[in-house]
């Protein structure tokens, strides 16, 4: 990963857009399904080119789960679009009996996941949807890091049978991957190179890892390895040792609560492997958020690169 000091700004809401509208083009049995919410989830277009495969339920996320389910069963392959706030938060139940018992062929996108619901505060931030998910069976979970990740997760949803859960951002964040990037379920990317301390992250927070590990390791040469883990389920155990390459610090760093989160899935993982490591988390630490802009909130939460830098440094000096 090239050391750039200004990187483009992207939104992943707008990638799964994009995307959602030329897969559209070539396959004609996908149907997309709204809450109320098409345009802030970016699947307005698709409604204005294909209003014949566009159902609006409006405020009734679980009936968009049940209305999913159904059409799944036609054959069709149904796109569910809302705020993960309200979907997974909503219909949690309708999303466990009607999709992922009957191993549905429905994908999922939440869209505001984290604190990027920022100024409209706790309420509509989904700090708890990677919890929620992954406890369910069948279902395959993806967080992309950024723009071009999250397209080819998009595109990497519909070629998988069955349900499909994928994390997306409103705020526009670094894009720190490219369009030729390649992409496969259950792989990871190491994203900067060290060998003292991993950072291993999932989502648009892995940017301010980034950044935090590039600005340590021109001090500390080669102690930082940022580690890019897009596919929260099924998790690859074996590439994230692959990955880690023997590093045993391991700070996990996640825009969600840090119980039950990406940075449990971690030390569950490794809790079974013969090695010892010693894991911190970063994350929201069992606490709501608040109204603020996304870097007020990320600051405050020390889930900038600030409070990364923080933590890494911590560990740096109690070598």
């Amino acid at each position: 990963m090239s050391k750039s000091t200004k990187r483009e700004l992207r939104s992943t809401r707008d990638a799964f857009g994009e995307t959602l509208l030329d897969l559209a083009k070539e396959n004609s049995k996908i149907v997309v399904i709204s809450a109320d919410l098409a345009e802030s989830t970016r699947i307005l277009p698709f409604a204005k080119k294909y209003p014949e495969r566009f159902i609006e339920v409006g405020v009734a996320e679980q009936n968009m789960a049940s209305v999913a389910a159904g059409l799944s069963f036609t054959g069709k392959i149904p796109v569910m679009a809302s705020f993960g706030v309200f979907s997974p938060g909503r219909n949690w139940d309708q999303i466990r009996v009607s999709i992922c018992y009957n191993d549905a062929n429905v994908k999922m996108f939440a869209t505001h996941t984290g604190l990027s619901a920022d100024r409209d505060g706790a309420t509509h931030q989904s700090l708890e949807d990677i919890a929620i998910m992954r406890a369910l069976p069948n279902v395959k979970i993806l967080s992309p890091c950024d723009f071009w990740e999250a397209k080819r997760a998009v595109k990497a949803a519909f070629e998988i049978e069955g349900p499909v859960y994928v994390r997306l951002s409103r705020a526009k964040t670094e894009v720190i991957t490219t369009p030729q990037h390649s992409f496969k379920i259950g792989k990871m990317r190491i994203m900067e190179k060290g060998e003292k301390i991993a950072l291993v992250g999932t989502g648009t927070i892995v940017s301010d890892g980034l950044n935090a590990a590039q600005e340590i390791n021109k001090k500390h040469p080669n102690t930082v390895r940022v580690i890019n883990c897009p596919t929260i389920k099924p998790f690859n155990i074996k590439d994230l040792l692959k990955s880690l390459g023997g590093i045993r610090k391991i700070i996990t760093i996640e825009e969600h609560q840090i119980d039950a989160g990406f940075g449990s899935l971690i030390c569950e993982m490794l809790s079974e492997e013969r090695e010892k490591y010693l894991i911190s988390r970063v994350g929201m630490n069992n606490e709501f958020g608040e109204s603020g802009s996304f870097e007020e909130l990320k600051k405050k939460y020390r889930m900038d690169k600030e409070g990364i830098k923080k933590i890494i440094l911590d560990k740096i000096k109690n070598e």
